[in-house]
């Protein structure tokens, strides 16, 4: 090997180097920018918490942040505007009545999964809240780690505009019943019970009632 092709391969090296410790870097920078974001979101979730109150609130739990669960999902709508009855979880068991506004297909640690998106009725009637949209559902952790029930997802309509959306299950939370009596929470429908754990989001509270 000559000087010159030694010093082209040694410059090529360093680059080579030098672009997978940037692609690290920038990497280790967007893990870290996502954990603080979703620690500031769980923050402000329990700081304005209107059920958990006082001392209370350092019952709450969460596992820890991780960016595999956030995922790509793509939207699918549902254009069968039925409404479905779902019973609730609350002493005396009712019915609240929902629209099925669509589905979310994602994969999450490497399992395919979906997930009905619902509208309740009773809040789509209302200017204020015409646009709001909710995720129940269970996992194999519910009953476990986590609340019986199983949890909660929000989004809005606006959401879904461009067909996918990034599902972030590090920002599930519980129902209200998790934490008093008093309410009725939706149970999530059969067809949102994931096979697969989903160790991410709200943990089941600490303080019984």
């Amino acid at each position: 090997m000559t000087i010159l092709s030694f010093r082209c391969c040694h410059i090529n090296f360093l680059i080579l180097a030098l672009f997978t410790f940037s692609n690290l870097s920038a990497q280790n920078t967007d893990q870290q920018t996502f954990k603080d974001a979703t620690l500031a979101f769980q923050k402000n979730y329990v700081a304005a918490h209107e059920v958990v109150l006082g001392k209370d609130k350092k019952h709450f739990r969460f596992y820890a942040v991780n960016q595999a669960y956030s995922v790509l999902a793509s939207f699918e709508k549902i254009t069968d505007s039925t409404r479905i009855g779902i019973k609730t979880s609350g002493q005396k068991i009712q019915v609240k009545y929902f629209i099925r506004y669509g589905k979310l297909h994602f994969k999450v640690q490497s399992e395919e999964a979906t997930l009905t998106i619902y509208q309740s009725s009773d809040l789509a009637s209302k200017p204020e809240y015409k646009d709001y949209l909710f995720i129940p559902f269970t996992d194999s952790t519910t009953g476990l780690e986590t609340y019986g029930s199983g949890r909660y997802l929000d989004l809005k309509i606006a959401d879904l505009s461009t067909g996918y959306y990034q599902l972030d299950f590090n920002k599930a939370y519980n129902p209200y019943c998790a934490y008093t009596t008093g309410y009725n929470c939706p149970i999530p429908p059969r067809e949102n019970a994931l096979s697969m754990p989903i160790l991410a989001g709200e943990m089941n509270f600490a303080k019984k009632h």
